[in-house]
């Protein structure tokens, strides 16, 4: 497994070892505790699986106790990671990458980060792996995709969002 550092304090991208190859394609190992934990990737307790059509924003969604490990199993997306960290130097900075089925890559989202993703293939598998169980909604922060504060450039335009993600206050 390659560890990628990304201009986000704490926020990684690894790709997993190819095990296998051959004309039939490919197998490798998504996640194995025993090498995340050694890598200081952590440990997850909780594996959640979303699936979304073309166009399709979900998030932007953090909380301050959980840590996420996110991929694309199937498809193309554009993955947004913001930092929520009041008082942190890159308070309110985002980084965007491509995760798509075929590169296999993951991203690794610390506490107190936000994150979304918008799907730009016609729809997409996307795998998070929480560090904690999933809870009540209201100890998780929502902001707009949209905000002008951040300026996300999402690729596709007329998105479909939740009433939730629509609804998300703009930044003060």
């Amino acid at each position: 497994m390659e560890i990628i550092k990304t201009s986000l304090d704490g926020v990684k991208l690894i790709r997993p070892s190819v095990a296998f190859e051959d004309y039939r394609g490919i197998i490798f190992e998504h996640f194995n505790s025993v090498n995340y934990g050694e890598s200081g990737i952590g440990w997850f307790v909780q594996d959640t699986i979303s699936i979304s059509y073309r166009g399709v924003i979900r998030g932007l969604h953090g909380d301050d106790m959980t840590t996420k490990l996110v991929s694309c199993l199937h498809g193309r997306i554009y993955a947004v990671v913001v930092n929520y960290l009041k008082g942190h130097p890159q308070f309110l900075k985002w980084e965007a990458f491509t995760l798509t089925g075929d590169n296999r890559l993951q991203l690794l989202v610390p506490i107190g980060y936000g994150n979304g993703y918008q799907v730009l293939s016609n729809h997409a598998i996307y795998c998070y792996k929480l560090s904690v169980r999933y809870g009540r909604e209201d100890k998780q922060f929502s902001i707009n995709p949209f905000d002008p504060k951040l300026n996300i450039s999402w690729p596709i335009h007329n998105p479909i969002l939740s009433q939730r993600d629509r609804e998300a206050s703009f930044l003060e």
